[in-house]
């Protein structure tokens, strides 16, 4: 098994660099250059001694942009290595400075949505296998298929005009209330929960739905298997056929399933806390990626290029969880 995770961490690490080399080339293709924008606001600057051309040059330089992709790509990966993801055009700070600033927010609202996910997707998509073309069933299926087919921008729009607009529960954007500055700490804490209802509630509809149906259709397959009607025969009853013969093996290939939710709901979140203006790592790579902001918006993509492959490993430590047969090889 040791063996097997130091290969599977040298095959992520492979993947990682070349996916960031990737996205790296297609930035630098991009018809657009923040950095000629930059060079021209301090160029006219009354205080600049420089022209446009040496602004420009300098910023090129710095950047690695003066140099072809290749060569440029390995300064960057140099840099990178030592944490050094140099400064965001946008921010005017460390890309890393920046991505802990505002990363909390989005792992918050992350794990509650996984968590909440977990807990109604699993067993509403049991629930839906034991009673097959049952009312129950088709009311599950109607529920998931709603969650799959919304967009997510489509959602959170109805979400808004219901709940801020028509009813005035929940603020149209933002993380916190008007006075939150005059808060206890306490107070605080429950205002930003407060303020992340309908951000939580999108992604988890958004996400709901696939992993609600994978379930279901892995459970009846389980079900329809000669070892469940064994324990059946054997006078077990319907509980414990379930939960100790039934659930287990499903959980084999939830695990591949879920090993692409946390990757997925952190891309996903660019759209829905940009929709509700919610400072965390989504809304902030919008910001940097719609203004060319190169260092900021390598950073998010290697990022998620990284969480990826993190993701991809723990599954597979996981199958060894649930299956034994993975341990004895």
């Amino acid at each position: 098994m040791r063996n097997f995770i130091i290969r599977r961490l040298f095959l992520g690490l492979i993947i990682s660099v070349f996916g960031a080399m990737v996205i790296y080339a297609v930035i630098r293709a991009l018809p657009t250059s923040y950095v000629e924008t930059i060079a021209r606001q301090r160029a006219t600057n009354p205080l600049s001694t420089k022209t446009y051309q040496e602004w420009l040059d300098q910023l090129n330089q710095v950047y690695k942009l003066d140099v072809g992709v290749v060569p440029g790509f390995i300064g960057w990966l140099g840099n990178a290595v030592r944490g050094d993801f140099g400064e965001s055009w946008h921010f005017g700070i460390p890309v890393t400075q920046k991505f802990n600033q505002v990363i909390w927010y989005s792992v918050i609202i992350q794990i509650i949505t996984f968590i909440v996910e977990i807990f109604i997707s699993i067993p509403l998509g049991i629930l839906a296998a034991r009673k097959q073309y049952s009312k129950t069933d088709y009311a599950i299926t109607v529920f998931a298929l709603m969650g799959i087919s919304l967009p997510t921008f489509f959602l959170a729009t109805l979400l808004k005009y219901q709940f801020s607009i028509k009813l005035g529960w929940f603020d149209l954007y933002g993380l916190t209330g008007r006075f939150y500055n005059s808060m206890t700490r306490f107070e605080q804490i429950v205002d930003i929960g407060y303020h992340m209802v309908l951000p939580i509630f999108t992604l988890m509809m958004a996400s709901v739905g696939g992993l609600m149906r994978y379930t279901r259709t892995n459970m009846l397959e389980v079900l329809n298997s000669d070892y469940i009607r064994t324990a059946r025969a054997k006078g077990l009853s319907e509980r414990a056929v379930i939960n100790k013969h039934a659930f287990r093996n499903t959980l084999i290939p939830l695990v591949s399933y879920m090993s692409y939710l946390i990757p997925a709901m952190f891309s996903g979140a660019l759209i829905t806390e940009t929709l509700f203006q919610i400072p965390g790592i989504g809304y902030v790579s919008f910001q940097a990626i719609t203004r060319g902001d190169i260092p900021f918006a390598m950073f998010y993509a290697t990022f998620i290029i990284i969480l990826t492959q993190i993701s991809l490993i723990i599954a597979d430590i996981m199958y060894a969880v649930v299956d034994p047969r993975v341990r004895a090889n």
